[in-house]
């Protein structure tokens, strides 16, 4: 069977990284254009593995920043005590092992994009700060008394609830509300089941082109094993198990379950086709349905009218997957900023 390049949306043209068909992904790809085009801040919540950064790129990359440097950061990685030196920099003999002056990430993302992962490790005195220069587009290197400005478009991403760090107390109520202007929620890996295959393959092709070998065959039962898994990890997971099932195919042109290899106590036997079958279509139900609402702002006979069902049948199908209306009757953000 020739290997067939893996499906796009169509408005996603020029988003190369981003693969899926799956409803809840489209409703995130049909946004970044949009967010692409203005400057206001955005705020990428998601799982682990679910492709945060790359989301980030790809906005950076078809946005009028694209020219400029895309800058990313760890916010966890750095230590509490050196996040200030780090975003803002620091002049010479600021502190005691400060023998020169040092240009902070801020700096190094002028006229580009700053994006900060894990924002939520932020100590509450850098939310402050990092606050002011959001608001007003300046800050003070430590040691200095000279503001400085800088044109940089902040990004911002949490694998956590960051309206329960709120109320926790280990995120300022004022900064959450600054960082969340354009929000934008990445969906877990087993929420797009249908995107799998997808994905698979793309890696395939990627890992086969690293490997100097021809793009291996996924057969039946191996994607059957991948899709019958739960993805903690997500999309990362599903590239780590896709690279070693490459290396142990070695030339033999097919990917079969024994080179599937994922974690014992998290893996299910393959199930059957009915079984199969039952699980995607129940995905796709869930995510079309949640798509019309969302279209339609949670009117209920505007989506049942749209799907071309009467108003009891759709609402008997959004009781069958447990879906609340009220959740999209919210106003869509403002992007005119």
């Amino acid at each position: 069977m020739p290997y067939t390049p893996p499906q796009r949306l169509k408005f996603s043209a020029g988003f190369d990284n981003l693969i899926g068909v799956s409803a809840r992904f489209q409703e995130v790809v049909e946004k970044l254009p949009l967010f692409a085009k203005c400057d206001a801040t955005i705020l990428i919540s998601g799982e682990t593995g679910t492709g945060k950064e790359i989301c980030s790129r790809a906005i950076h990359d078809h946005s009028a920043r694209a020219n400029g440097p895309f800058v990313p950061v760890n916010c966890g990685a750095i230590p509490a005590e050196l996040v200030e030196n780090e975003l803002f920099g620091h002049e010479r003999a600021a502190f005691t092992s400060a023998t020169s002056s040092h240009l902070g990430l801020i700096h190094e993302a002028e006229g580009g994009t700053l994006f900060l992962d894990e924002i939520d490790s932020l100590p509450p005195t850098s939310q402050v700060k990092l606050l002011r220069f959001l608001q007003e587009k300046e800050y003070k290197p430590l040691g200095s008394n000279r503001t400085h400005s800088a044109d940089v478009r902040l990004i911002a991403a949490s694998n956590t609830d960051l309206e329960d760090a709120v109320r926790q107390g280990r995120l300022r109520q004022d900064f959450y509300f600054r960082l969340n202007v354009l929000p934008l929620t990445l969906p877990p890996l087993r929420e797009r089941l249908s995107d799998i295959p997808l994905l698979a393959r793309r890696f395939l092709s990627t890992f086969a082109t690293k490997l100097h070998r021809c793009v291996p065959l996924l057969l039946p039962k191996a994607e059957s094993a991948l899709m019958n898994y739960s993805w903690p990890g997500n999309v990362r997971e599903l590239e780590h198990v896709i690279e070693r099932a490459a290396i142990l195919a070695e030339a033999r042109g097919e990917i079969s379950e024994q080179e599937i290899i994922l974690p014992g106590a998290n893996t299910a036997q393959p199930s059957s086709f009915q079984h199969a079958k039952a699980r995607v279509l129940a995905e796709f139900e869930r995510s079309y349905i949640e798509s019309l609402l969302l279209t339609y702002h949670g009117n209920i006979s505007h989506a049942a009218r749209a799907a071309g069902k009467n108003r009891r049948a759709f609402w008997q199908l959004m009781r069958k997957h447990q879906i609340d209306a009220n959740r999209f009757r919210v106003a869509a953000p403002d992007t005119s900023n």
